[in-house]
């Protein structure tokens, strides 16, 4: 029998064991990696790659999206943002233009940094 990856069952393992909070942050730091991966094929000429991992970050993006609380008010203005970000990233795979993945990463960092702060205050609220 062969021995499992050891980095695939940790993974795996912090994924099964992740709140919801943690694994949002995951998909965010998921996304920002999707798209410096891409942005790298664009300047190597791998287009399979660019285009590989932008689809990556845009089904990241998506799943950010339909998972969406709507009872919420921000939820409303996440989705439109989700929209534009998801739309976004097809122009930049369609393009193969960095300066568009560049603005798609700069809201998904800002997003994930709100979301860490949230994180922190939630956890000083509780505890």
């Amino acid at each position: 029998m062969a021995m499992a990856n050891p980095y695939a069952k940790y993974a795996t393992q912090s994924i099964n064991t992740a709140t919801p909070e943690e694994l949002t942050l995951k998909l965010y730091e998921g996304c920002i990696k999707f798209i410096n991966l891409a942005m790298i094929g664009i300047d190597e000429k791998n287009i399979e790659k660019a285009n590989t991992n932008i689809v990556k970050a845009q089904n990241i993006i998506n799943e950010l999206n339909i998972t969406l609380d709507m009872n919420y008010e921000i939820s409303k203005n996440l989705r439109q943002l989700y929209d534009y970000l998801h739309r976004r990233l097809i122009d930049a795979n369609i393009k193969k233009d960095k300066v568009i993945l560049e603005e798609v990463k700069e809201f998904v960092v800002e997003f994930r940094d709100t979301w860490k702060q949230a994180m922190a205050l939630a956890r000083k609220q509780r505890g």
